[in-house]
């Protein structure tokens, strides 16, 4: 049976190291981002060509055979990596290059008559993306890389096939040891799901916040709640047009 011995044993530092990975992770692949999102923005065709071969290549890339060749075959070349680090790099690597192409996506976006003010303002290419571009285009962002941040987290399980002991794992040496199978896994669910939902709202605070920073109003209603909102109103203004030829 499971116990709570057991809960706070393996299952609480197990959930601790998974965030540990998520968080890691999460940083290699913002940088990684936003560098080779930049870099293929660039007006020198070089800078573009080599982030571009790094997108398509870790973009093509497995996570999980990538931190197989981090833990297994690194070292024949002499870097010996720790298991939670193998798995952090991979991950980062390769949420790093899905990430870049938000980045690239989001500073495309953004009308060319901010850049063209930008220019005629004399502005340097890193003070038109410091003070135009970037604060513009971030808003865009946050919604997909929340998406992303989520994928990252449920990616997070991949490291137990490589001893990292994370809530997967717990989870599987729990089965292994009292044969329930369904429990720990429905637990395993939850906990996801959990971790996903928080990070969920704090993402959609961030986003609440950078529209403030430009001036949008964000959206606090839904969608069904706007529409029935506007026919309200479509309906309220034809009563008052009738009203008025009446």
């Amino acid at each position: 049976m499971m116990s709570s011995e057991f809960f706070t044993t393996w299952f609480l530092p197990g959930i601790w190291v998974t965030i540990q990975v998520t968080v890691y992770a999460a940083a290699l692949g913002a940088a990684i981002a936003f560098g080779i999102g930049l870099a293929r923005t660039s007006r020198f065709w070089i800078v573009r060509f080599v982030a571009g071969i790094y997108f398509e290549i870790f973009r093509g890339m497995s996570a999980l055979v990538l931190m197989f060749w981090m833990f297994f075959a690194l070292p024949l070349f002499g870097w010996q990596l720790v298991p939670m680090w193998a798995g952090v790099s991979a991950l980062g690597l390769t949420y790093g290059a899905y990430g870049s192409e938000i980045v690239r996506g989001s500073l495309a976006a953004v009308a060319p008559a901010q850049r063209e003010a930008g220019i005629a303002l004399n502005f340097t290419r890193w003070q038109r993306l410091r003070l135009i571009e970037l604060p513009q285009a971030w808003p865009e962002m946050v919604p997909p890389f929340n998406n992303l941040l989520i994928e990252l987290l449920k990616g997070t399980a991949l490291v137990s096939v490589i001893t990292v002991a994370d809530m997967t794992f717990a989870g599987n040496l729990l089965r292994l040891g009292t044969n329930e199978t369904t429990p720990v896994y429905s637990l395993l669910l939850v906990l996801y799901f959990v971790l996903a939902f928080l990070i969920t709202r704090g993402m959609r605070l961030v986003e609440r916040r950078a529209k403030a920073g430009i001036g949008q109003t964000p959206e606090e209603t839904g969608f069904i709640t706007r529409k029935l909102s506007a026919r309200g109103e479509s309906v309220q203004a034809g009563s008052q047009s009738a009203g008025g030829m009446g």
